[in-house]
């Protein structure tokens, strides 16, 4: 991406190739005037209410993060800001990968959705947005407590193994928040999604170790609650975002339950107001949390149980051997003898090595296109394993470079062959390679023929880790998915876009102090032709009311909204809530 633009942010800047392909440019002239109004609508409710529920650094870091109450962020201004705290962030297209999404995290970089909701999803939206994403995340990334655990839970997370049907929910859940967010979704369109999600997440089976994080992230990143179960604070990014929620979540009908390792059993769904939340005392609990989760992960565990969740993913991981050795490939199968252990693995298709997550030379996919498979174990009758052998252990053994050598490993398999090369990295070794090379197993099955070629012989008693995606991800390329449904973009008919105008004048009107005296001609438009905007009245009886100018006016645009907000409940809350900001101005909050 030659491009690239890193905003000047060196973290931004740092971002590794397989990452950079998911950045989309903000496009900030795209954000209409509803837009705009919209996102001061939320933002006012926002400093209004949560200044009593949210965790203290929340107001403040608004403005650290480089965030204003009065228009959506410009990422430039954002990345100005956050680099002062060693942050950075992006612009995405909706919904990524929850891999590459923790990946972004660990190098303390956050992923902003670069659209914002519509005006009739003004409370809550189904999709990431701008709102949820820098109003979110952004403020509490000033504390550092706070930003060690996101970052961590990102390196964690980035090593999760995914099983296949978690990439089919991945996709039904982006579908979705995609056609909810689109203004010419049918809703049979909608239902028929809705019913794909429901199927496959009925049909998930045991959860993956990446579905498990992820409810750990839900219940902390994103609806974490921080104190005491008698009175928590607002720290999780869903609900700081979310000016229905973040009131709703605080009424006695939502239980409150303490944060602990149990939590991972708790599902959620990410269309509903959740029935419980879960309230962490310190951020420290948190990581505790995490380890304890992370102690169970196939990249601290290896072994046995951990390739059978690489085969079970069907997609892009990485085994690491005792040696350090790192295969990343498709794994499609393994041996095991009669105690469980591994005596050895197998991929499909392209196949990288690597030592310390850095490709090998000479060992990338073009080379072992056709898979690799590979012994793991100890030799027969040897007490060393094989990857600690000295230059005259290896001779002893018969392993000399141009010289036929004959190796028998504990589990039954054997490797004869000409020895043509050793590789070792860090004093240990890594690899043999043999020429005109026969590998049986203990009942004489061929594992691999010499017509096959040169035979690179992984070295390593055990697997130690087993974890998501590949050791080298840039030299592997495109392992991470990338999703072939795009957020729609909507295109706007003539009348709207006239409202945009009235927006924009009002706009005009309240930032230069002036034109008032157009004010009730934009009134008599919004009744002739938008009979169903609520928010631009609002914002015209908020000008009329702090400046003190035209009360027959104000008069009659606060009983039109009163009796809005009487017969159309799904709007009462919404106004009622825009009464009460006038009534006390944002202003005096942002100097609290």
């Amino acid at each position: 991406m030659s491009d690239f633009n890193d905003f000047n942010n060196p973290q931004v800047a740092r971002l590794p190739r397989h990452l950079k392909q998911f950045i989309v440019e903000q496009h900030y002239e795209k954000y209409t005037p509803i837009d705009q109004a919209v996102w001061r609508y939320v933002m006012r409710q926002n400093y209004s209410y949560l200044k009593d529920v949210a965790f203290y650094p929340y107001i403040k870091g608004l403005q650290r993060a480089g965030l204003s109450i009065e228009r959506i962020p410009d990422l430039q201004i954002m990345n100005d800001s956050l680099g002062q705290i060693g942050w950075g962030a992006v612009t995405v297209d909706g919904f990524i990968p929850p891999a590459a999404f923790m990946e972004y995290q660990a190098y303390r970089v956050l992923v902003i959705a670069a659209d914002i909701r519509q005006l009739n999803h003004i409370e809550y939206t189904p999709a990431p947005d701008i709102i949820h994403e820098s109003a979110g995340h952004a403020p509490i990334i000033a504390d550092t407590d706070y930003n060690n655990y996101l970052s961590y839970f990102g390196s964690i997370g980035a090593k999760a193994m995914f099983s296949s049907k978690d990439f089919e929910l991945y996709e039904a859940i982006r579908h979705l928040s995609i056609l909810k967010e689109a203004s010419d979704a049918s809703q049979e369109e909608i239902a028929k999604a809705e019913k794909q999600l429901k199927n496959i997440s009925e049909d998930m089976g045991e959860p993956s170790e990446m579905a498990l994080l992820s409810r750990l992230h839900w219940w902390t990143v994103e609806y974490g609650l921080i104190g005491t179960l008698e009175n928590p604070k607002i720290y999780g990014a869903g609900l700081l975002s979310s000016i229905g929620e973040s009131y709703t979540c605080m009424q006695p009908d939502v239980k409150k339950l303490w944060y602990n390792l149990d939590t991972i059993n708790y599902a959620y769904d990410i269309t509903q107001n959740q029935p419980q939340l879960f309230v962490t005392p310190t951020f420290q609990n948190l990581i505790d949390v995490l380890e304890a989760f992370a102690n169970t992960m196939a990249f601290r565990k290896g072994g046995a149980e951990s390739i059978v969740k690489a085969i079970e993913c069907k997609n892009p991981a990485t085994a690491v051997y005792s040696s350090g050795l790192q295969v990343s490939g498709v794994f499609t199968d393994m041996g095991i003898d009669p105690a469980d252990q591994l005596t050895f693995i197998r991929t499909t298709g392209a196949t990288a090595l690597a030592f310390d997550y850095a490709e090998l030379e000479g060992h990338g996919k073009a080379y072992h296109q056709e898979g690799f498979s590979s012994p793991v174990g100890r030799l027969k009758d040897n007490q060393a394993p094989l990857e600690d052998f000295s230059d005259e252990d290896l001779a002893a053994a018969g392993i000399v470079p141009f010289r036929e050598a004959n190796l028998r490993f504990e589990s039954g398999i054997e490797v004869k062959g000409t020895v043509k090369y050793v590789l070792r990295r860090a004093g240990k070794v890594l690899l043999i390679g043999f020429e005109a090379c026969q590998v049986t197993d203990h009942l004489g099955n061929i594992l691999f023929r010499p017509e096959w070629g040169m035979y690179d012989m992984a070295v390593g008693e055990k697997i130690v880790s087993v974890f998501n995606g590949a050791a080298d991800k840039d030299k592997f390329e495109t392992i991470t998915h990338v999703s072939d449904k795009l957020t729609q973009k909507v295109t706007y008919t003539d009348k709207t876009r006239r409202l945009h105008e009235l927006y924009q004048q009002v706009r005009n009107c309240r930032e230069n102090q002036e034109g008032y005296a157009e004010l009730p001609l934009v009134w008599e438009k919004l009744k002739a032709d938008y009979r169903t905007d609520w928010l631009l009245p609002m914002e015209i009886l908020e000008i009329l009311h702090f400046m003190k100018i035209n009360p027959e006016l104000e008069k009659e645009i606060r009983i039109y909204l009163e009796l809005r907000a009487a017969s159309e409940p799904e709007y009462a809350k919404l106004i009622n809530d825009g009464f009460h900001v006038i009534e006390n101005p944002v202003t005096q909050l942002m100097n609290e």
